[in-house]
């Protein structure tokens, strides 16, 4: 990983103010802090953020806080089975979106009619993004040879979160 330098005018990187700097910690800070305490756990992620809420509503400063997931796990729901027509169909999709919109935009360099310009070769680039999303979709398939012919949709899920403070003494003290 490689370090970019960040252009300093007075003393500030570009574009920022020591007000900024004030309120938010910059990535590199954040590994500076001291070392944060657990104050509770929550098998929600909506319970987490209604306790970082009641926080911010008795005026702990939330910048020293963090919602952490743990224990995560891998959950692949599967959509249905995939066979080659379905592969070509989920492919002509796929390539049909992008192909329109770099045809539309394009057409919009079109000197003549800009706007006539920009709708045949956006429809010109759904027909050529679509054909050729079909041909990699049923090239695809044909080289996964039945290893796979199944459509799913992967989530990581946390099992709990922990919402850890840096100034866990002072939140303690105020009773929160």
């Amino acid at each position: 990983m490689t370090e970019q330098s960040i252009p300093v005018a007075d003393g500030q990187p570009a574009g920022r103010s020591a007000v900024d700097d004030a309120k938010r910690p910059s990535r590199t800070d954040v590994a500076r802090y001291p070392a944060r305490r657990r104050i509770a756990t929550f098998d929600d992620y909506r319970e987490a953020e209604r306790a970082v809420e009641r926080l911010t509503s008795r005026g702990f400063p939330v910048e020293r806080a963090a919602i952490v997931g743990r224990d995560m796990r891998w959950v692949e729901q599967i959509t249905g089975r995939l066979t080659l027509l379905s592969a070509t169909w989920r492919g002509a999709l796929a390539g049909a979106l992008p192909g329109a919109l770099i045809g539309w935009i394009f057409g919009l360099f079109s000197w003549v009619d800009p706007l006539i310009g920009a709708l045949l070769v956006a429809l010109y680039g759904l027909i050529f993004g679509a054909l050729l999303g079909a041909v990699m979709g049923a090239v695809t398939y044909a080289l996964q040879r039945g290893r796979r012919d199944f459509a799913s949709v992967a989530v990581l899920q946390a099992q709990h979160f922990d919402l850890l403070v840096d100034d866990a003494a002072r939140l303690l003290d105020r009773g929160v």
